[in-house]
């Protein structure tokens, strides 16, 4: 069940020998001018929201089995298990977890038997290998704030998230070909195992924007020869072809098949991370490029191998890149075989670029959408350490990333209504939010990366947030304190409570599944905290170890059915139509340190929140007290 692609050829040498292959079978410039209408390019009128979780559903991120992860417990290298054939399913990457299945087992980590049983020797860990419910976007997230302009990878975001309406010398003609039995066209209501079909309108964005014209063909399931007459005909009509997704290594992976017998594959297998597994490919002097269907691999693809071409074609310069050197703060392991590129998101503090690292799954295309730059890793390179200085490929101007405020540490949905606010008050200020964690937070200002971070620590000796963790950490001042609001945190449960939940120690009872945010959160120490005060053993607590990053997060997963409770805030379980036991009101502030306190930036976010507006807006999200936001918070 091994698999190989056929090389590893580097990006540069790759990029450099397709364009001589193409150029001497004819690829040349033809001449005609066509008028696009698209929304890239265009500035949005008013904050864009999610409507639907992407992915909307729990899918498998291997190839291999779907299995219950109890039943694998104690396979070891010297003790393996064997499961029936009634206790695993054989699934693809994208496929929805079964009923009954919490965890993935990879292909390559299996051994399959004559008698249709297979031996592991390792046990699976729930939720492993599954990309959770919103873990790209959630339902009610903040897609655009206002008066943004709308980019490529953006389209695809508010697809993604259900979003399908919001307030462009000849071209070359670029054919762009979904696959897949299981890619439907956008739409509002998807059912499990339905992937919207986004990756067209981001293609098509990009190559537009770039100055050729895209035609997206209709979606090809995984028929063999419907898939190569789809291909031939693209290469009649375009002047490239993009074929997407079966690249890769799934069961009905067809694309080099189809690509060599039309025509032929100069290189299938690039190293390059994302990306790897492109197809540099023609049929006669067309140029065929098969691009992987992770969204975020697409893209990458696109911009180094297809873009090149556009250029020639168009007698173009290359776009010239903007380098700048930032420092990471946080560590960034990479593989020796491939070059990778890592997004980030980025903003000055003081006179230092800070550059934080985003999600690196290739199906997260938020993340392509919120990073600022992107931090090339070379071929043989194993990483870098955080607080490295870095070369950083910027994609914002360095204008915006001056008037950006850095916010990290833990998360609420009211930092997004608050940077929101802040751009539309003024158009020249910028916020750039990571959710790290209360303690995160604290570590960042430390660190000097950051202008604020959100937090909400509870002292369990005195019942008092924050201010015992300020003198503990900053025990030589240098930072304020500065109150924001007051949120009611308790237990989200299903609509109607079907496990009459009525109180926090009932996490433990038998059958009830939990979902917990990461160590270091603020709601995370409530919740231990909890444990203790009410005598419940998180260890026996199912689902104790799965950790969220965010409220929504936790929210989205109790309202698809793979969890019955989670601790969060109310304005979480309101936005998800999600009962709701309250358990405590707590302190979310604000910590700044006095090296930023009178950047205009700063200044203006103690402005905003003292504002009636940030008042009435807060209050309408619901499970807020506001009680004077923006005033410093004595701390002797």
């Amino acid at each position: 069940m091994g698999f190989e692609y056929l090389t590893n050829v580097p990006l540069d040498k790759a990029r450099e020998d397709y364009l001589k292959l193409l150029t001497a079978n004819g690829f040349a410039p033809k001449t005609e001018v066509i008028p696009v209408w698209d929304a890239c390019g265009r500035v949005t009128a008013h904050a864009v929201y999610a409507h639907i979780c992407a992915p909307h559903y729990a899918a498998s991120a291997m190839d291999g089995v779907a299995v219950n992860a109890k039943d694998t417990f104690g396979a070891t290298e010297t003790t393996p298990v064997t499961l029936n054939a009634d206790q695993y399913i054989v699934l693809d990457t994208g496929d929805p977890i079964p009923e009954g299945c919490d965890a993935v087992i990879m292909v390559e980590d299996i051994v399959k038997n004559g008698d249709g049983t297979i031996t592991i020797h390792a046990a699976a860990a729930p939720w492993q290998h599954i990309r959770q419910i919103g873990e790209d976007i959630c339902a009610g997230e903040m897609i655009l704030p206002s008066h943004m302009t709308i980019a490529p990878a953006a389209i695809g975001a508010m697809i993604a998230g259900g979003v399908l309406e919001v307030e462009v010398i000849r071209k070359p003609v670029v054919g762009i070909i979904p696959t897949g039995d299981e890619i439907i066209p956008p739409c509002t209501d998807p059912k499990p195992g339905d992937i919207l079909e986004f990756n067209g309108s981001i293609f098509s964005a990009m190559v537009r924007q770039w100055g050729a014209e895209a035609k997206v063909y209709p979606i090809v399931p995984d028929i063999f020869d419907r898939i190569k007459a789809t291909v031939a005909q693209a290469a009649d009509e375009c002047d490239l072809v993009i074929l997407n997704a079966g690249s890769s290594a799934g069961r009905e992976d067809f694309s080099v098949k189809v690509i060599r017998e039309l025509g032929q594959v100069l290189y299938h297998g690039i190293a390059m991370k994302p990306g790897k597994p492109a197809i540099l490919g023609c049929r006669g002097e067309t140029p065929i490029l098969g691009v992987p269907g992770y969204p975020v691999s697409g893209i990458i693809v696109i911009e180094e191998l297809l873009r090149p071409l556009i250029d020639h074609w168009l007698k173009a310069p290359a776009a010239p890149r903007q380098y700048a050197k930032a420092i990471l703060t946080r560590p960034v392991v990479s593989g020796l075989k491939y070059q990778e590129f890592v997004r980030v998101r980025m903003g000055y503090v003081g006179d230092k670029l800070m550059a934080s690292p985003l999600s690196r799954g290739s199906g997260v295309v938020s993340s392509f959408m919120k990073a600022d730059g992107i931090l090339e890793v070379p071929q043989g390179l194993e990483g870098y350490e955080a607080g490295a200085e870095v070369q950083v490929r910027l994609l914002s101007p360095a204008e915006k990333l001056e008037k950006t405020l850095v916010v990290i540490g833990s998360h609420d949905p009211l930092l997004d209504e608050l940077g929101d606010m802040l751009h539309v008050e003024n158009n020249d200020v910028y916020m750039s939010s990571s959710h790290v964690g209360s303690m995160g937070g604290i570590m960042a200002i430390r660190r000097g990366e950051a202008h604020a971070a959100g937090c909400h620590l509870l002292n369990t000796e005195n019942g008092v947030y924050n201010i015992s963790f300020m003198k503990k950490y900053f025990p030589r001042g240098g930072v304020k304190l500065v109150r924001c609001v007051g949120r009611q945190q308790g237990m989200m449960v299903a609509k109607g409570n079907p496990l009459n939940i009525q109180k926090f120690a009932d996490i433990a009872k038998p059958g009830v599944r939990y979902v917990n945010r990461q160590k270091g959160s603020g709601t995370r120490i409530l919740t231990d905290y909890l444990c203790k005060q009410e005598h419940v053993d998180a260890a026996a607590v199912y689902g104790y170890d799965r950790e969220e990053l965010t409220h929504t997060s936790v929210a989205a997963q109790i309202v698809s059915g793979s969890a019955d409770a989670g601790m969060g805030i109310y304005s979480a379980a309101k936005l998800y139509d999600l009962d709701f036991i309250p358990i405590c009101i707590e302190e979310y502030d604000l910590i700044i340190p006095d090296h930023a306190w009178e950047t205009p930036m700063v200044r203006q976010l103690i402005a905003t929140l003292k504002s009636d507006a940030f008042k009435e807006k807060i209050l309408s999200l619901g499970g807020y007290t506001v009680d004077d936001p923006g005033e410093l918070i004595e701390l002797n």
